[in-house]
């Protein structure tokens, strides 16, 4: 039997930081424990994580890894692989690929290239379009983490505008529907706007005036009537504004909340003032707005009325990049220093660690239903991750292990380092080096 005993960590878990021991067997945890109290079997892999934190593996539920078609921005394997160097355990991958996920068969192809490439384990949305609804309302809720919604246009072009459809999938959905939220109407007005006052060659910093508050208000305005009117279970994604966070409420706990918001790294970190320095490296849908939306955001998260934190990782190449305003595509790298940069909030004590593992590990798990994982339980899969919370790295094109080779943090120095990942029991990830030969499972849903 497969065993390896952590002794001696910090474990992060539910609430609360404790020094403790952990026995995994297989691909469970098998025993959780004060030090030295453990019982375990001969021939045990014993690792000290003494001055470490034992964390359960992060959950990111919001990833664009870019494979089928756009595999030279990034692929399964490769950002996979990625994940696991930042502490990533479980992704969800969107469905605005080439073919797009929206239909039964491509979703499926979608998890054998899941199976085939990722080192860490894997589900996949299927995508909405306007005239795609016995494919979607008719998915097995028990294999499919959500179906996603694109109610403003993004990377892939998979716009879903029609009212009579949207009802109707609002209404008849039996997985949870997960929803981009921006106006396109707004934006489209907008766009023509600036272009009259900047002809072809507008700055970066116009891009959260284009994708403005008002244009996502309205559309998270929206799905939120939806959703209240059919009792959908609906996650909006990428929230982006203080004004976006008056239309969730703390008074429930998240298992029995039926909307729910998510916040990304992006807009955790950045602000308007960014523009100028970093320009496209920090252009995404929805735009990241000013320090006033960031700090509200964070707030939201520590009070309760935003529920998970993803990175809606989007890699896409420099020479892409590098295109002027109106041509450079959206989207940041991120999964593989996400959980380092929210670190470093920690440490800058704008979060506690353990409101960043509610956040990243339970409510994850919690909100999709994802079965025995997200949590460091006995009998839960062990999908764990170990951080020296006191070693300094600096992001290097070197280290940056994206297919891109470029992240927004190249330069930052970050105070606390990932040190291990294990995914299903398996050490996939450390220090520096990876199993390659392993590969993660899909996820499973109780519903």
């Amino acid at each position: 039997m497969n065993s390896i005993l952590i002794r001696n960590a910090t474990i992060v878990n539910e609430s609360r930081s404790f020094t403790g021991d952990l026995l995994i067997q297989e691909d469970l945890i098998s025993a959780v424990g004060s030090p030295g109290q453990l019982t375990f079997p001969e021939g045990t892999k014993i690792i000290d994580a003494s001055n470490k934190l034992l964390l359960p593996g992060i959950i990111d539920t919001h990833v664009h890894f870019r494979d089928p078609g756009l595999t030279h921005k990034g692929d399964i394997f490769t950002e996979s692989r990625a994940a696991a160097a930042g502490g990533i355990t479980s992704f969800m991958d969107m469905p605005n690929t080439l073919p797009q996920t929206i239909t039964k068969e491509n979703l499926e192809n979608k998890f054998r290239v899941g199976a085939e490439k990722s080192l860490v384990n894997y589900s996949f949305y299927i995508g909405a379009t306007n005239t795609n609804m016995e494919e979607v309302l008719t998915i097995d809720p028990c294999s499919v983490c959500g179906l996603k919604i694109f109610l403003g246009s993004s990377t892939g072009d998979m716009l879903t505008d029609n009212e009579e459809t949207l009802r109707i999938l609002f209404k008849g959905a039996n997985i949870p529907v997960v929803v981009h939220c921006e106006d396109e109407n707004i934006i489209r007005k907008n766009t023509s706007e600036y272009k009259t006052l900047y002809g072809e060659n507008l700055p970066f910093s116009i891009h959260p005036l284009i994708r403005s508050r008002e244009a996502c208000f309205k559309s998270s305005s929206y799905a939120v009537r939806l959703a209240k009117e059919y009792n959908t279970r609906l996650h909006i994604l990428h929230l982006s504004t203080a004004d976006e966070i008056k239309l969730f409420d703390n008074m429930t706990s998240v298992v029995d909340k039926r909307i729910t918001g998510e916040t990304c790294i992006n807009h955790l970190w950045f602000d308007d003032s960014d523009y100028d320095k970093l320009g496209s490296v920090i252009k995404c849908n929805p735009a990241v707005k000013t320090c006033f939306d960031r700090e509200a955001l964070r707030q939201g998260i520590n009070n309760n009325l935003l529920d998970t934190i993803a990175t809606d990782h989007a890699p896409h190449t420099k020479e892409e990049k590098a295109n002027p305003y109106l041509k450079s595509p959206s989207g940041v790298p991120m999964i593989q220093h996400s959980l380092p940069a929210m670190l470093e909030l920690w440490h800058n004590n704008v979060f506690s660690i353990e409101k960043i593992i509610e956040k990243m590990c339970h409510n994850p798990a919690l909100i999709f239903n994802i079965k025995n994982r997200g949590f460091i339980r006995e009998g839960y899969k062990a999908d764990l991750c170990l951080v020296d919370p006191d070693k300094p790295w600096e992001v290097t094109k070197q280290n940056i292990l994206y297919k891109c080779r470029w992240s927004p943090f190249e330069g930052k120095t970050f105070k606390s380092k990932i040190i291990m990942t294990i995914v299903n029991g398996t050490i996939v990830y450390n220090e520096g080096s990876f199993n390659e030969d392993h590969r993660g499972e899909r996820l499973t849903f109780d519903r």
